[in-house]
């Protein structure tokens, strides 16, 4: 029996497919055809979650008291660790009990704030390439999204003056992100400044991810938006426990800012989920707690790959900048060759997977993602195959003419 007469809803329909699905789809076919995969496309941190971590889920698991509904906003430890990690990182003072919320992960929490907080037809601001929640949660909420068209020309930095005010004046929320998904580019602390007194100006709710706030390089120090005058007046930002203590699995993350738009997604997720098992609390706890010296040992490992990947490349024939944060190199496909249409080739003629920039919106057009999810010699194994199957920057007209997807 066909159901042809339930038709999804028309926030569904819209959709387009969600690329990591798709490339999961790719990845499978290309796997049962006998390829050795190296999937440099998600980003998904390699390696397992740091043993202390590991070792207080088993120790919380064993508590009986753990094992039922969490409170709704998240366990007081968990909320008071964040914002002590807050004013240790930041010296951003934030109220526990107000201006903190646990996640199931950023991604949800991004998703959500625009169902709690868009109309049908509200203007949202968000930059073109962005990370997919980022445009994907206002699109299920009905919004009108304006694409701020990021350009390499101003470093993947969003241009504000570009904005029309008639636009400005519609919009109600922005996102953004820096240290950026997929561009890996950073923003000055003057652009944070130049952003908060933007958002003032035309009563702008500001939508900040900082998910590689730890993932810095060379001495670079991320800026938190919250750290700026103002900000806590207009602003949120989500962190993830998912990349930097390798807790992708684990599904944790968390919002802190306004106190008034923190309660207003809480009250959303009243009516969608019952928070965050109390054993994962207690994991990001301990590892919001860990020692710098594991954070630097995080940080050294992406550098040397960053640097190792960004040396092979150059040898192939891409002048890649020295990327100061994320797990992310931005490399732009050969001349003659979609995004798309470069990834296929990639992955069908060497069993690489890189991430098409169009996923991440328009504006990623004739870009790749390459993850930094893989030691040197993996990263040095998909090199060679690049080399011997010819894919050069040079060499997109003939690539183009090759391909068959």
């Amino acid at each position: 029996m066909t159901l042809d007469w339930i038709t999804p809803a028309d926030r569904l329909k819209s959709l387009p497919p969600y690329v990591f699905a798709r490339l999961d789809e790719l990845k499978v076919r290309a796997r049962e055809q006998g390829l050795d995969l190296i999937d440099l496309g998600m980003g998904n941190p390699d390696g397992a979650t740091p043993r202390p971590v590991v070792e207080a889920a088993i120790a919380a698991l064993q508590d009986p008291a753990n094992h039922g509904y969490p409170p709704f906003e998240g366990t007081a430890g968990f909320r008071q660790t964040i914002t002590a990690w807050y004013q240790r990182r930041y010296g951003v003072k934030l109220d526990p009990d107000s201006e903190a919320l646990p996640l199931l992960g950023s991604k949800e929490g991004l998703t959500h704030l625009a169902l709690a907080y868009v109309n049908p037809g509200d203007v949202v601001l968000v930059p073109s390439p962005a990370y997919p929640a980022h445009f994907r949660g206002p699109a299920i909420a009905g919004a009108d999204i304006y694409s701020m068209i990021l350009k390499p020309e101003n470093d993947w930095v969003i241009d504000l003056k570009a904005i029309p005010d008639e636009v400005a004046e519609r919009a109600k929320l922005l996102y953004f992100n820096y240290p950026s998904n997929p561009t890996a580019a950073t923003a000055p602390r003057e652009f944070f400044e130049e952003i908060v007194a933007f958002a003032r100006r035309f009563n702008i709710l500001l939508v900040h991810d900082l998910c590689y706030a730890e993932l810095a390089f060379d001495g670079y120090q991320p800026t938190s938006l919250l750290e700026i005058p103002g900000a806590m007046e207009i602003g949120v930002e989500f962190h993830t426990m998912s990349k930097t203590y390798n807790m992708a699995g684990w599904r944790v993350g968390f919002v802190v800012g306004n106190r008034h738009i923190v309660q207003g997604l809480r009250t959303l997720k009243t009516n969608l989920d019952y928070g965050i098992f109390r054993v994962l609390q207690t994991a990001a706890e301990t590892a919001l707690n860990l020692p710098d010296e594991y954070l630097h040992e995080v940080q050294t490992r992406y550098r040397t790959r960053r640097d190792f990947l960004i040396q092979g490349f150059a040898e192939l024939g891409w002048s890649i900048p020295k990327t100061k944060a994320t797990m992310y190199l931005w490399v732009p496909c050969p001349p003659g060759i979609t995004s798309t249409d470069f990834a296929l080739s990639v992955l069908q003629q060497t069993g690489v997977v890189v991430t098409p920039g169009n996923a991440f919106g328009s504006g990623g057009e004739g870009y790749v993602r390459v993850s930094l999810i893989a030691d040197c010699d993996r990263l040095g194994e998909a090199l060679n195959r690049f080399k011997q199957a010819g894919i050069t920057f040079q060499a997109g007209a003939a690539l183009a003419s090759n391909l068959k997807p």
